[in-house]
């Protein structure tokens, strides 16, 4: 799970209630009818403090293979189901790193959106679910095909048309999670994987650490999401569902150009260019794109939610419909190489990430959350300038101007 200032997702303002489980408090056991029951022994005894239900076994019906991923409270494995044999991707997520109840709450919370939005085609399907000492293991559709910026790279032909079906297939998630009730607040390509790799395989949302429940006219305020997807009115900290519009939108200006449309030298400078506005389609290949697709682009990513287009009407837009305008032209070719170097840029400051979280330990992380409590005054879960001087102050850094200044420039 991650969020646009490093620390835990908070509550939404509002409080919903849990959804009604289709599987009940057993978990979600999709397998073949005529599978012989996975064996499940009680590992130890007691009752989760995240599912709370008592704890259950995933070695004793699962086994575990190579990792496929890492993030900040866990690892991705790789797992074989013992008695059918077949393929599956577990998260598992450590519960000791679950620090504060706001932890707690996230996962259970991202456990009950995915068993609630299980059986969509382009959302990734959650199988069952265990907790046991140590862990909470969602064992979850293995999504094989790749990442989305991989496979448009490596097919090489890229057109509009081909962006379109792309496009279509993630507000289609958007339109299937806010007509579940639920707002998805993390999409950026990064979170969608192929199902396989065949030509026509799906398009799946992977990741709803982030995504909380809504109803109707709900006002959320934590601020959440990745930097370059982030909408203004969530910067605001005055946002609803109109918010994961304008993150697809942002998607789509990369499929059509290669590069997002707000950049900065570091976090902050794109939240300011986010904030001012400015949509750049003068520049290659810009000229040469659709006026349809632009016309889309514009209205997607609208600066004011109330005047956004919905889930619905992206998807009724002449360019998005299958049978739309969307052009089979080869795009500029210029585009995939963008697109190759800033999905590169991305995957390098995953990697940075990965080797500071495997080389901190316990102690080290509980006690960066401590320093940022310090810090964050107001609760509001982000760092103002003003907190930080104040705290560099209270401890007697005198050469904060200087120090400061060196952070923001690593970016």
């Amino acid at each position: 799970m991650g969020n646009c200032n490093g620390s835990s997702a908070r509550p939404p303002t509002t409080t919903h209630p849990a959804p009604q489980h289709k599987g009940g408090n057993a978990g979600i056991t999709v397998l073949p009818s005529d599978a012989p029951p996975p064996p499940r022994r009680t590992l130890f005894t007691g009752v989760g403090r995240v599912l709370g239900r008592p704890f259950s076994d995933a070695n004793s019906a699962y086994i575990f293979g190579r990792v496929l991923g890492r993030g900040q409270f866990g690892v991705t494995h790789f797992v074989t189901h013992r008695a059918t044999g077949h393929a599956f991707a577990c998260k598992s997520i450590a519960t000791r790193k679950l620090v504060t109840p706001d932890d707690v709450a996230d996962v259970r919370r991202e456990v009950q959106i995915m068993h609630h939005l299980t059986g969509h085609r382009n959302i990734v399907e959650l199988k069952e679910v265990f907790e046991d000492r140590h862990s909470v293991h969602l064992i979850m559709e293995l999504c094989a095909g790749g990442e989305l910026f991989d496979r448009i790279i490596a097919k090489g032909h890229y057109s509009e048309r081909a962006a379109a079906g792309l496009c279509r297939q993630i507000v289609t998630v958007v339109h299937d999670c806010h007509s579940m009730g639920v707002m998805h607040r993390d999409l950026k390509p990064e979170n969608f994987l192929f199902l396989n790799t065949n030509e026509d395989s799906p398009l799946k949302a992977t990741d709803f650490g982030l995504s909380v429940f809504f109803k109707p006219g709900d006002v959320f305020k934590d601020l959440v999401g990745s930097a370059y997807y982030v909408a203004p009115e969530v910067l605001r900290r005055n946002y609803g569902v109109e918010a994961d519009i304008w993150s697809a939108g942002v998607i789509l200006y990369i499929l059509l150009s290669g590069v997002p449309p707000f950049w900065g030298e570091n976090e902050q400078g794109v939240f300011d260019a986010v904030l001012r506005g400015h949509l750049n389609f003068s520049s290659d290949p810009w000229p040469s794109i659709s006026s349809s697709a632009k016309d889309l682009v514009k209205k997607m990513l609208e600066a004011d939610p109330r005047h956004r287009l919905t889930a619905v009407e992206v998807l009724q837009h002449p360019w998005m419909r299958e049978d739309g305008d969307a052009s089979d032209k080869p795009l500029d070719i210029a585009v995939l190489s963008r697109m190759k170097q800033f999905s590169a840029m991305n995957k390098l400051k995953k990697l940075a990430l990965k080797v500071i979280a495997e080389n901190l330990s316990e102690e080290e992380i509980m006690g960066l959350k401590e320093m940022f409590k310090s810090m964050d005054t107001d609760n509001s879960g982000t760092i103002t300038y003003e907190e930080l001087k104040a705290w560099s102050t209270k401890i007697g850094y005198q050469d904060f101007r200087v120090r400061s200044e060196a952070v923001n420039g690593c970016g």
